[in-house]
């Protein structure tokens, strides 16, 4: 046998010497933090820092006085809130109905997968297009209306119907809402195991006792999270209610556009108080998601 031998040392690395490594796995990540960075982080720091400033930019805290002394400002706050609750409970209520048949109902495959689709599409749809969309159908001279009155007999607006209400935006609202419900809470239901029903009717458990001690609570957290997401995504919602309503609904985003736009009335740093309002309020649903999704990845592992 040959033996092979290292004639120069110095061709050897050394042992303790670690190889410099670029961190190359967090480039993939980078476009990500830089977006973040340039449209979420610096523009939430330029909002709050204006809402604690007066017009020459020195410190003040009259601005967020005013957000609780304003009669406007708070009924638009009461209001917005309002349309939130209704719009996430409503779209919640439904979505879930809609998921338990389609996961649970034991309908055809094509009908999940068709109603899945949809519901990834139509989640994403609002804005202008939304508004526009329901007002060519149900406004005054929309196609429904005039089917209605024409084909049926049936005036909607003559028995008092009007789309430029609180709750007709909540209408609007729901188109939306339900299928994002349907989106986030199938795979909670999906982490439902046929096993525990099958355990649960060797035990002599009725049906509904399954339900009621071993579904709902473990539902309820992801239930609970979504709901507190839909209220956050209707609450920042202002492209939709404003293209819907205009300035008709008293609601924040309106009024907050109505601050920052450049009229004569129009204060920009309330209008950064009001935007830091809604910061506030949409991180708390945020927090409260997180804790409820945490919560509910526990039992579905």
């Amino acid at each position: 046998m040959t033996n092979i031998t290292v004639s120069d040392p110095a061709a050897v690395p050394p042992a303790g010497r670690a190889a410099l490594r670029l961190p190359t796995q967090w480039l993939g990540l980078a476009p990500l933090f830089l977006f973040a960075i340039l449209f979420l982080i610096l523009p939430t720091m330029y909002l709050i820092i204006g809402a604690f400033q007066d017009r020459e930019g020195g410190f003040t805290l009259a601005n967020i006085v005013k957000l609780f002394e304003t009669p406007t400002i708070r009924a638009s706050y009461w209001i917005s809130i309002k349309i939130s609750f209704w719009s996430a409970l409503l779209g919640a209520l439904a979505g879930l109905g809609i998921a338990m048949a389609i996961v649970r109902g034991g309908l055809p495959s094509w009908v999940r997968s068709s109603t899945m689709t949809f519901s990834g599409v139509a989640s994403n749809f609002a804005g202008v297009p939304l508004a526009f969309a329901f007002l060519f159908s149900l406004g005054r001279l929309g196609l429904v209306t005039i089917i209605l009155r024409d084909v049926f007999g049936l005036n909607i607006y003559a028995m008092g119907f009007n789309m430029l209400t609180s709750w007709g935006l909540i209408v609007v609202y729901l188109y939306f809402q339900i299928p994002l419900m349907i989106v986030i809470i199938t795979p909670a239901l999906d982490g439902i195991k046929r096993e525990w029903g099958e355990a649960a009717a060797t035990l002599g458990a009725t049906n509904w006792q399954y339900w009621r001690m071993v579904v709902i609570p473990v539902l309820w957290p992801s239930f609970l999270g979504t709901l507190v997401l839909l209220f956050a995504n209707s609450f920042g919602a202002i492209a939709t209610a404003y293209a819907f309503t205009g300035s008709f609904l008293n609601i924040v985003p309106i009024s907050l556009y109505a601050q920052i736009r450049g009229d004569v009335l129009g204060d920009p740093n309330l209008g950064y108080a009001l935007a830091f309002g809604m910061i506030f309020i949409t991180g708390l649903a945020n927090v409260f998601y997180i804790w409820f999704r945490t919560r509910s990845e526990r039992w579905l592992k």
